[in-house]
């Protein structure tokens, strides 16, 4: 990494760590700078220059939640309820091998490739074209799965990347990955059925 590329990453690693507080829940110390150097190349590769830059919604052209609430409010709420979930269910049915800190670090990276779809400069450039690349031309899943190889997450935290939604379908999601696609996808139910989200649409949700 250049002088110049340390002084653009530095910021928006300082930014991760502050926007998801939950990073501190992650026992291994090597896990956790996976973590932040994920988040950190990807805010890099776009405009945004935070999490909380990165409006509150499950898709790029799904409700966006009410009250200026970001993606970090979303990463950190699943990540809570599956954490919640899993310990809720081992105390009534016994150990079921849950790696927490997998767990943790997943929730926290699960939308790591939301930034290079939620782009305005990207969209600008496939709605140009968009039979040229598509539109998106590639969704946040796969693209996260891309972020999470790039910087070394143990591949327990890319088939959260990639399996959480409806790619998910497609593949064998891990035990934590079953967890927080749950989670993920009861986090957007809940908060359209409270009348948090902008619209009460939920057809993105079917998956």
């Amino acid at each position: 990494m250049t002088s110049e590329q340390s002084e653009t990453i530095q910021p928006l690693r300082e930014d991760v760590l502050e926007s998801l507080p939950e990073l501190n829940l992650i026992k291994s110390e090597q896990l956790r700078n996976k973590c932040v150097d994920a988040w950190a190349l990807a805010l890099s590769e776009t405009e945004f220059k935070s999490i909380n830059d990165i409006k509150g919604s499950g898709n790029w052209d799904s409700p966006t939640m009410k009250g200026g609430r970001t993606q970090a409010t979303h990463l950190r709420a699943v990540t809570v309820m599956a954490v919640a979930m899993a310990r809720a269910l081992e105390e009534i049915v016994g150990p079921l091998g849950i790696d927490y800190d997998i767990l943790i670090a997943g929730g926290l990276c699960h939308d790591i490739g939301k930034p290079f779809e939620f782009s305005p400069r990207n969209h600008e450039r496939w709605r140009s074209r968009p039979q040229a690349s598509g539109l998106p031309a590639i969704r946040h899943p796969v693209y996260g799965a891309h972020i999470a190889l790039t910087v070394g997450l143990p591949e327990a935290v890319v088939n959260a990347a990639c399996g959480h939604s409806r790619e998910g379908e497609f593949i064998r999601r891990s035990l934590e990955t079953t967890l927080l696609h749950t989670a993920d996808k009861g986090f957007w139910q809940t908060m359209t059925v409270a009348g948090e989200m902008e619209s009460d649409e939920t057809d993105y949700l079917k998956f």
